[in-house]
């Protein structure tokens, strides 16, 4: 797992916060100083976020849990699948798709849909439809896959979520709230820490605090894993008794 160090914070700008004029005063608490009208980080309120993010994390996961990556805005997309990639788990880095956890049970069947194109396509079936028909089929694959692609192995609701931007990200946030999902989130200084259980103060549109940040969360979950149980393996039959005469 990748140690945590501070330098690191400072050369990926994690402590550049947004314009004193955008910020949320309930971020008070996390902000360090004001310099040339930018809100500072208190980089020291980032690690202990971090850290209390990190094990809650290893926590949940070796106890066979799921974890959900999101993060919609260009800065976050590539770095969430990356991180979730990386750590075996879901993403959503396109568009959230409203009720993806309230009406989980639409979402599985719009994943059904895809198998179902996919399968037209590759099987060659398609062939036999007119080319508007095709064409119709073929982008109604694309926008599901675009969408949904990231959680089409996720055959339950995830324990926690992780969010680049809860602001940006807020029907996700509602959503997990509903259903008591905890709410792991690098939160900036325009953002309303009460909504999220987990916060980590520091800057959400750079993508190297992005990246810097799901680093070590990635490594937190990949260590849960680490300590899940072995399922145990099926022994190969041995030869078989010989009958007696």
């Amino acid at each position: 797992m990748a140690d945590i160090v501070v330098k690191d914070f400072l050369e990926s700008g994690v402590h550049f916060g947004h314009r004193a004029s955008r910020w949320n005063p309930k971020m008070r608490p996390y902000i360090y100083a004001r310099r040339n009208q930018i809100h500072i980080i208190d980089l020291k309120e980032t690690l202990r976020g971090l850290i209390r993010a990190k094990r809650y994390l290893t926590k949940v996961i070796s106890q066979g849990s799921l974890v959900l990556f999101v993060g919609t805005k260009r800065q976050a997309a590539e770095p969430v699948q990356a991180a979730a990639r990386k750590a075996g788990m879901p993403y959503v880095n396109e568009r959230w798709l409203g009720g993806t956890l309230t009406n989980f049970r639409t979402i599985r069947s719009r994943l059904k849909r895809l198998e179902e194109l996919e399968a037209l396509e590759t099987g060659g079936e398609m062939a036999a439809f007119s080319k508007k028909r095709q064409s119709t089929l073929i982008r109604e694959r694309k926008k599901i896959f675009t969408n949904l692609n990231g959680i089409r192995d996720m055959n339950r609701l995830p324990e926690a979520l992780i969010i680049i931007d809860p602001r940006r990200e807020a029907i996700a946030v509602k959503e997990a709230r509903l259903l008591g999902i905890k709410v792991v989130a690098l939160i900036d200084t325009d953002s309303d820490p009460d909504l999220v259980d987990l916060p980590i103060p520091g800057n959400d549109d750079s993508i190297r605090s992005i990246d810097l940040m799901l680093l070590h969360l990635s490594d937190a979950i990949v260590e849960g894993k680490a300590s899940l149980p072995e399922a145990p393996k099926e022994e190969a039959p041995g030869p078989a008794p010989v009958p007696s005469l």
